[in-house]
């Protein structure tokens, strides 16, 4: 073999290597930028405005501990960070109970609610703590509940109402990733329907 084809086959063997070496190299960049940018995003501040209450309220005929934070959607540039005064109760989007409180829904210890984010949909989410649960108090609703062990889903006639208000609840729409939407998945469907029958059960 002459030394003209062995030279060719190292400036061969050199390129691939120094493309491979690119192609890393932008790699190991593009991911560092995905960190860097996902590190932003959970570090970065809420800009949506809140409230915390400074005195036992009730919200959404909710009864709401000092401390709780109110947070609405977003309003105009001067509206963001803290508020003074609340703002009005349309507008809300989230409640979450600080320093470990809870309040009760449908007996169970709740620590947050959040409307959902398709506005289309008229409901909220309710986010369980069931390790404040007192076991003396289960009922079929809060096993069932517990089973999915996450937010529960639920859509309801008046959207000025977050409480436990049978009346108000039209249908549950989601425990977790279990979800009315998988309309093809019996067992799922099921499940829900379950969940709801036994909602409709617990006392006020």
């Amino acid at each position: 073999m002459s030394s003209q084809p062995l030279a060719e086959m190292t400036i061969n063997k050199i390129l691939i290597s120094v493309a491979i070496l690119i192609v890393l190299g932008i790699a190991c960049f593009y991911f560092y930028l995905l960190a860097v940018s996902s590190a932003y995003s959970l570090h970065k501040p809420d800009k949506r405005p809140y409230y915390i209450t400074t005195e036992p309220l009730v919200v959404k005929n909710i009864s709401l501990p000092t401390g709780t934070k109110i947070t609405y959607k977003k309003g105009y540039f001067w509206q963001r960070g803290q508020q003074r005064k609340p703002r009005d109760e349309k507008d809300i989007f989230e409640i979450n109970l600080l320093g470990e409180k809870t309040v009760d829904w449908g007996g169970i210890p709740v620590t947050s609610f959040a409307k959902f984010y398709n506005e289309s949909m008229k409901g909220f989410s309710v986010y369980p703590d069931f390790e404040k649960l007192d076991t003396t108090k289960q009922t079929e609703f809060s096993r069932l509940w517990q089973r999915c062990s996450d937010d529960l889903g639920v859509s309801v006639e008046n959207l000025d109402d977050w409480s436990f208000n049978k009346q108000n609840i039209l249908d549950i729409e989601s425990c977790g990733m279990t979800q009315r939407y998988f309309k093809e998945d019996l067992e799922q469907q099921a499940f829900l329907d379950s969940l709801f029958i036994e909602l409709r059960k617990v006392e006020n």
